[in-house]
């Protein structure tokens, strides 16, 4: 899918037809195909700014984008398909998921990112000659955007744990996928510096559209159906294995 908030305010249509239409495709094929489990990676972007963090699964949905318009359009699908056909699912919807796998064996490698650890990642490397932060006036503690920021490893393991589920008979489901801790971006930026050793320029620059102020995932319902428990709940340790990513990554492009 595609997944940059701002482009999807410039660009609609090609979210909607990415995004929803290919995914009613895929479902018409999944369901011609009689297959029964289905597993969606949705987005924390279909709250919109709730009301309350850390947001319920039962937080009323209002997107702020069409990103987030166009993932719970496939929600919607998923509901509808399910009650249509012997067919069941689980909706992940993701926080900021980030970090890289312990072992190096993968990591974040989209061109032109725009994640915040991995641009961090690249400035200290000397990628990216600076990062821009984007808004210091929303109604948080320092200014910035809050948000919850999952390990890939643990997001891995929530889809096999979905599986499990599923496969075991589980009934359709939509669950939170995140830590249910928040952090800033400014912290998020003096951990990567902390963590790295490094200091890099920051350009403070006026809010993006589509970015909502805070948002924090409640997890209890993934921890009480999935039995999905986090390993990885550290900023810290989400970082140094983001920069060990974007280090090997550097080096096999040079090599």
């Amino acid at each position: 899918a595609k997944i940059v908030v701002p482009e999807s305010v410039a660009d609609p249509l090609g979210y909607y037809l990415n995004n929803t239409a290919k995914a009613r495709n895929l479902l018409e094929t999944a369901t011609g195909c009689e297959i029964k489990r289905f597993i969606f990676s949705s987005t924390a972007a279909v709250y919109g700014d709730p009301s309350r963090n850390p947001v319920t699964e039962d937080e009323p949905l209002k997107p702020l984008s069409p990103y987030g318009r166009s993932k719970l359009m496939v929600e919607w699908m998923l509901e509808d398909v399910a009650k249509a056909y012997d067919f069941n699912y689980v909706a992940l919807r993701y926080f900021n998921v980030a970090g890289g796998d312990p072992k190096g064996r993968a990591g974040q490698s989209t061109p032109n990112a725009t994640h915040l650890i991995k641009v961090a990642a690249q400035a200290v490397l000397g990628l990216r000659a600076k990062m821009q932060l984007f808004g210091t006036d929303y109604p948080t503690p320092d200014g910035t955007c809050l948000r919850d920021y999952i390990h890939v490893s643990d997001l891995a393991r929530a889809h096999m744990d979905a599986l499990r589920y599923l496969r075991g008979g589980g009934a359709s489901l939509v669950c939170n996928a995140g830590y249910e801790r928040g952090y800033s971006v400014r912290e998020v930026i003096e951990t990567v510096k902390r963590v790295a050793g490094v200091d890099f320029p920051v350009e403070v620059s006026g809010r993006r559209p589509g970015d909502a102020a805070a948002i924090i995932a409640a997890n209890s319902r993934i921890k009480a159906t999935l039995g999905w428990e986090p390993r990885h709940d550290d900023l810290e340790e989400i970082v140094r294995q983001a920069l060990a990513w974007e280090r090997g990554l550097a080096a096999r492009k040079r090599g």
